[in-house]
């Protein structure tokens, strides 16, 4: 009997545990951008965050920071060929993300994605417009 209650209890705290902050892929499976959030959940949340595919891979403060922490993509805007190249290339200092951790469709599938859906929560700075003299 006691056995079978720790088995229960245990098995709804791993149950209520896994459901802690999984918020999941945010985007219809309809969405041309589905495929892309699909890929980047599966091979990129481990080092990354992006709040549209419930992925919470980056470090929070330089306290807690790892050397797989990659950058937060709800903050950091990218564009296709700036993903492409750090997919090929393993980031932009090659010293963890892996070289080709997708490749073909599936590297253009995801670059597409997260250059539509990244940047999203970045701090809008207002521009200003200097004259410079040209005495």
């Amino acid at each position: 009997m006691k056995v079978a209650a720790t088995t229960i209890l245990l098995l709804a705290c791993t149950a209520i545990l896994g459901a802690c902050g999984s918020q999941g892929i945010q985007i219809a499976k309809t969405s041309p951008y589905h495929r892309g959030a699909v890929l980047f959940r599966d091979h990129c949340s481990g080092c990354h965050t992006l709040a549209s595919v419930g992925a919470q891979g980056s470090a929070t403060s330089i306290q807690n920071r790892l050397k797989t922490s990659g950058p937060n993509f709800n903050i950091r805007k990218e564009n296709v060929e700036q993903v492409l190249y750090a997919i090929r290339n393993g980031g932009f200092s090659g010293a963890i993300m892996p070289e080709n951790i997708v490749v073909g469709p599936d590297a253009q599938a995801l670059a597409t994605f997260l250059a539509a859906y990244s940047g999203r929560q970045a701090q809008k700075v207002p521009s200003v417009n200097i004259t410079l003299s040209t005495k």
